[in-house]
């Protein structure tokens, strides 16, 4: 594992795709939240990252920042800087886990019948954040690296471990409920997903006949 205080040089993070359901959020945060009318003071994104294993990244809070030693996915506040809501979730994954996006897939939510959103408000309660989570895709081959002002550990998880909060002997609590439904919705989706493409190769293979 690699943790460090000061990332090293940053590269492009404007060379990913995303899906066209997202084409929403391929907008500067402050203009979705008048174009929505929402009374929020800014948006955070959440990053779900899956290997080729089918595992999910999950980082560890450092023991001195709010909600000590409990996990998460990588993510974080979207900038005044950042182009799109998309651009920001890009850049936190790369500055919280040192990993490139290279597409932005499906938005994810806490489960059928629920808001596209989480709402809350910040530590000091002086400001209401919008949330909003998304699959992201990203190059093979990348190693995580960790940012040791936000995170002191990660860990690739499958959903049985999700469902345990432990993975390889080491317990993993959730910073919130809706952080543990979140994920357990990326690994529904993920299903799903493989069992429409399944299903439509054996439509096409019977097509062919």
């Amino acid at each position: 594992m690699e943790i460090t205080g000061v990332t090293t040089a940053k590269p492009s993070l404007l060379n990913f795709s995303h899906h066209d359901s997202l084409s929403q959020f391929n907008v500067p945060f402050k203009s979705w939240i008048q174009t929505n009318n929402k009374p929020w003071d800014g948006i955070v994104t959440g990053a779900l990252v899956f290997d080729p294993r089918g595992r999910i990244l999950l980082v560890q809070r450092t023991s001195h920042d709010s909600m000590p030693d409990l996990w998460e996915v990588p993510g974080g506040a979207v900038d005044p800087e950042d182009a799109t809501i998309l651009h920001g979730c890009a850049r936190e994954l790369w500055e919280e886990a040192g990993l490139v996006a290279r597409r932005m897939g499906a938005l994810v939510t806490e489960g059928p019948g629920t808001e596209m959103f989480q709402e809350f408000r910040n530590s000091t309660r002086s400001k209401l954040i919008g949330k909003f989570q998304f699959e992201v895709e990203v190059d093979e081959g990348q190693a995580v690296r960790l940012d040791a002002n936000e995170h002191q550990d990660f860990v690739w998880a499958t959903e049985e471990e999700v469902v345990r909060e432990e993975v390889g002997g080491k317990k993993t609590p959730f910073t919130k409920k809706s952080t543990k439904d979140v994920i357990l919705e990326a690994f529904r989706l993920r299903r799903r997903a493989v069992s429409r493409s399944l299903r439509d190769g054996v439509e096409e293979s019977s097509e062919a006949l």
